[in-house]
């Protein structure tokens, strides 16, 4: 298992990517790691006694900031980190990437570098969002801005595979994001997305979900373009910093309050620990033929380890190639039911 982690991406970087990359070393005995960045900068954070034969530096010198235009960056700087580490993905010297860096640049580099898997007009971000009962993963989480039905189809079936094989759900309950549950409710791209799922019987589509219910709803898999999706991320995050804030200064309020802070200080760790991006690790890039991790540009090292570790899950289960059979097998039923309407229209002329 060879993970080549993009050791200059993120708002902590290098210094956070290299010891949450340590930190995975201790995890899986097979688990070997390139480390793509200023070699310098990265050496100074490595403990002295690392083990060579299972870390590596490939040096580079460039880095594509956060800020940067991601298609010009990407072609400009052909020794940016993000790109050189995806290249050794590409020439198979690593089995997958990880990057807490841009994340445009990562999404081009992964395109142009890795290529698209056949069946899939835009490959999406998946991210795995906490639920009160279990985790609901949704996507597209910010690729794609503007999208067709047939796209939300494709992120559908894609998150299905997705959630069979890392998140372990048998027969993944599929939702539609839509501002309420009934067929009629929604823009048209829902309305002709809602009728797309209702037909593919592949999919174990529950309809629309609205959006009181992400987190509650009996809905695995939550479905959406990228521009609604990268919104309920943001606002859940906002909210669930707010609402720590506000219960942080409300328990410090007077002595009283304090004391109560104190007892019930091991269910807020715990409440906290549910709520945290860092413990899923990072979000897949799916419909890319290979394995691309796209980590939150603050990811601390705790947060790099876990990512690092959906990885090395996505190598072992064969993420690309079930996705590959996945989209083959609904490409070729759509064919054969092409041809029987077809048929069938022929027979009644």
């Amino acid at each position: 298992m060879r993970i080549v982690v993009d050791a200059m991406g993120g708002d902590h970087a290098p210094k956070a990517i290299v010891e949450g990359a340590v930190r995975a070393l201790h995890l899986d005995q097979d688990l070997q790691l390139i480390l793509v960045g200023q070699e310098k900068a990265i050496s100074e954070y490595l403990p002295t006694d690392y083990d060579q034969s299972r870390l590596s530096i490939h040096h580079c010198e460039e880095v594509i900031a956060m800020d940067e235009h991601p298609a010009l960056a990407y072609r400009k700087k052909k020794d940016a980190s993000i790109t050189v580490a995806t290249r050794l993905v590409k020439e198979k010297k690593g089995d997958a990437v990880v990057s807490a860096g841009n994340t445009g640049a990562q999404m081009v580099a992964s395109l142009f570098g890795l290529g698209r898997i056949k069946g899939i007009d835009r490959p999406a971000i998946g991210t795995v969002m906490p639920g009160l009962k279990e985790p609901k993963f949704l996507l597209d989480a910010g690729a794609n801005a503007n999208c067709r039905p047939e796209h939300l189809v494709q992120f559908a079936m894609m998150g299905k595979v997705y959630a069979e094989k890392i998140l372990g759900i048998s027969e993944p309950r599929v939702g539609l994001v839509s501002n309420g549950t009934e067929p009629t409710k929604g823009s048209d791209l829902t309305l002709k997305t809602y009728e797309l799922l209702q037909k593919n019987s592949g999919l174990n589509f529950v309809g629309n979900v609205e959006g009181r219910d992400f987190l509650s709803g009996d809905v695995d898999v939550l479905v959406c373009d990228g521009f609604v999706g990268n919104i309920i991320l943001k606002v859940l995050e906002g909210t669930a910093g707010s609402i720590f804030t506000v219960l942080k200064e409300e328990l410090q309020m007077n002595l009283r309050s304090k004391m109560g802070a104190f007892l019930l200080l091991p269910v807020f760790k715990r409440i906290k620990a549910r709520m945290d991006y860092s413990e899923y690790g990072g979000a897949p890039l799916l419909g890319v033929k290979g394995i691309s991790i796209i980590c939150h540009g603050s990811s601390n090292a705790y947060a790099i380890q876990n990512a690092i570790r959906i990885a090395c899950l996505c190598v072992e289960k064969k993420m690309v190639q079930a996705l590959e059979e996945s989209i083959s097998i609904e490409n070729n039923d759509n064919e054969v039911l092409s041809e029987s309407m077809e048929k069938d229209g022929e027979t009644n002329v």
